[in-house]
């Protein structure tokens, strides 16, 4: 594909618009491939002030953007009009402090954070790299606080935090949200494997019958979020909800401790949608089981069910 001017023009404005360009495959809330995700979660850890530029949204500027800068793939991140690279040189950046340089942010605290080891996961640590090789034990903590051990080799930019004569590298992100990690293990009925407490995280969703739905609202103790289109919510309202599509960014910028209730028909959609409040920082959240269909069942039958 060649670069026409009107083309070049509009990757020219995009880039004179924003300090912070990502181009990448959907969205940062809504990335539509795996190198695009990890690119904008590495990115947003840094800086949440960013702009994203969805490829998949404008074929014209998927292609372009490849003959523009000569680089062939995506994600590509801009910084002052510059090129910087994909998916790897960010990481890679990011990790060592680069990028907060390039930026002009402080330098990145790398104190390795404290964590503990049970005597019983250490042994079953150690037993587990026996045949590791070179390769280092790494943890990885994502946005919404899920953890995954593995192997690979290490690198100069790891953090490493030790205990119980285990030694464990992380990345920068994962560092301070492993903080006080307590890495247990333990054997149920269903099983033996490591258990990991982490103080960070934020407190999990809970379910809430209607009827407790019922009294809460009576004393005015939460919200009520309604996460269900618009047709079913005219059809069967909720008296007093807020509606999530209408109103997500006023919803996000409340406090994080405020209690909050999801509702939808039978109670699925609505923890997805918890789940991204949590991941927010909400620390006050609830899912109504069985939803709007329960609610006219056992609290007000004046509800249309459908």
């Amino acid at each position: 594909m060649s670069l026409t001017p009107e083309l070049r023009a509009r990757i020219d404005a995009l880039l004179s618009q924003h300090t912070v360009v990502l181009f990448m495959k959907g969205t940062r809330n809504a990335p539509r491939c795996g190198f695009s995700a990890g690119a904008a979660r590495t990115l947003a850890a840094v800086t949440p002030d960013f702009h994203d530029v969805d490829v998949i949204a404008d074929p014209d500027i998927r292609e372009a953007i490849k003959v523009y800068g000569e680089w062939p793939t995506i994600p590509q991140l801009y910084v002052r009009g510059e090129l910087v690279g994909g998916a790897d040189i960010l990481t890679d950046m990011a990790n060592s402090g680069a990028l907060h340089e390039l930026l002009g942010l402080a330098k990145p605290d790398r104190t390795p954070p404290e964590i503990y080891i049970s005597a019983a996961a250490a042994e079953a640590l150690r037993a587990a790299m026996l045949d590791a090789g070179d390769e280092a034990l790494h943890l990885g903590i994502d946005e919404h606080f899920r953890a995954q051990f593995f192997l690979k080799p290490a690198s100069d930019h790891d953090i490493v935090a030790r205990d119980a004569g285990i030694a464990i590298h992380m990345d920068l992100s994962t560092a301070p949200r492993a903080r006080g990690l307590e890495i247990d293990w333990v054997e149920t009925a269903q099983g033996a494997g490591l258990s990991l407490r982490n103080p960070n995280a934020p407190a999990p969703v809970r379910p809430i019958e209607v009827e407790a739905l019922a009294q809460a609202l009576d004393q005015g103790a939460l919200q009520v979020i309604d996460v269900r289109p618009a047709a079913p919510r005219a059809f069967a309202p909720f008296a007093g909800a807020r509606v999530l599509e209408e109103e997500q960014p006023a919803l996000l910028a409340l406090p994080k401790d405020t209690p909050l209730a999801f509702l939808c028909h039978h109670g699925q959609s609505s923890r997805a949608a918890a789940e991204q409040f949590r991941a927010a920082g909400f620390r006050n959240l609830f899912n109504v089981e069985g939803g709007i269909d329960a609610w006219s069942l056992r609290v007000d039958p004046g509800v249309p069910r459908y």
